[in-house]
């Protein structure tokens, strides 16, 4: 490995991803607010009240996939990321890097699909930016989105807030997402059809909110999975996590091709499912809240966050053996999001 050039695998999201960000980033830029390194940034207004801040950026390969494009990932990916905050999403920016040479009717498609997701989520698009690059600068399309939202009083939900005790909740199948793109990147056909989940994930994270008061911890497992989303919360609240195998919800298309291309679905990235942790005598009313709202209908209890092994997250399989799940390395493969 050359240290000295940026890799494919520091975009992962894993490992690193958290040592260019740790090592660089955050080393000029670092203040309390950014510290927390979390999906959103949650600061008080001067005049009183709380808002979230977060700002992402979306390379997908190809633009266009089963159940969504590269215009839809970017509204769905940036409201998702305040949600998981505790916010209510309310206004997002956009800008676009377009090259020379790209189909207008292209672009009108992915920008009315932005438009028909923002309006699925409820906010509005209120400012952005445009720039036109050379023929092979930048491969199409590159988009920029970031989104403001407001934090109700009461509502600290953060990585750093996962308690012993709490149940560890996904909301539906894994790897969805990163299955459907590479099908289409590398036009693979599988008996079972395919389709990313990328969705906004507000109304959903709402109704955990409503349906418990002491929502510890919420996160979109993007890149690097619910593997890698699970090691975050363990390392950023000092506990450890415990998951059962059985119990995390797979779709038989996305379990076959993984078992066919040597995939791991605990790494894959997904774009409209979340891991909320909430204390276990709360976990059966969010779970009803949940199975009751159509982005939550697969939601199950994986396990538990523990005070024993912190930082660490095991799995154990149906013969009861445990694991140790380590954050990804590097990607299984690039440009998913």
């Amino acid at each position: 490995m050359d240290e000295n050039v940026v890799l494919l695998g520091h975009g992962s999201g894993g490992g690193l991803s958290h040592e260019l960000i740790e090592g660089l980033f955050v080393r000029h830029f670092g203040n309390p607010l950014l510290l927390p390194l979390e999906d959103a940034s949650v600061f008080a207004l001067p005049q009183g009240g709380r808002i979230a801040f977060t700002t992402d950026s979306y390379v997908v390969k190809p633009f266009f996939f089963p159940g969504g494009d590269i215009g839809r990932l970017s509204v769905c990916g940036t409201v998702n990321d305040l949600s998981v905050r505790g916010a209510r999403p309310l206004y997002l920016s956009a800008g676009f890097i377009i090259e020379e040479g790209l189909l207008l009717s292209d672009l009108e498609r992915i920008v009315a699909s932005m438009a028909s997701a923002a309006a699925e989520a409820g906010v509005s698009i209120v400012c952005g930016d445009t720039k036109v690059v050379e023929r092979r600068a930048a491969d199409g399309l590159y988009i920029n989105t970031a989104g403001v939202g407001i934090v109700a009083e009461g509502v600290n939900v953060s990585v750093r807030n996962a308690r012993p005790g709490d149940a560890v909740i996904v909301s539906g199948t894994l790897g969805d997402h990163a299955v459907t793109v590479l099908s289409q990147r590398q036009s693979l056909h599988f008996r079972s059809p395919l389709r990313s989940d990328v969705a906004p994930l507000n109304s959903l994270a709402q109704s955990i909110l409503d349906a418990s008061s002491s929502v510890h911890a919420m996160r979109d497992p993007t890149r690097g999975g619910l593997a890698t989303t699970l090691k975050e919360i363990a390392a950023g609240s000092s506990v450890g996590i415990d998951i059962v195998e059985e119990r995390i919800p797979v779709s038989d298309a996305v379990r076959g091709a993984c078992e066919m291309l040597g995939l791991d679905y605990l790494y894959l990235a997904n774009e409209g499912k979340l891991v909320a942790m909430v204390p276990d005598s709360d976990a059966p009313s969010v779970l009803e809240a949940m199975r009751s709202n159509v982005r939550g209908r697969d939601a199950a209890i994986i396990g538990h966050v523990t005070a024993d092994h912190p930082g660490m997250v095991y799995i154990r399989n149906p013969f009861g053996t445990r694991r140790i799940l380590e954050m990804l390395a590097s990607d299984q493969f690039p440009r998913i999001c």
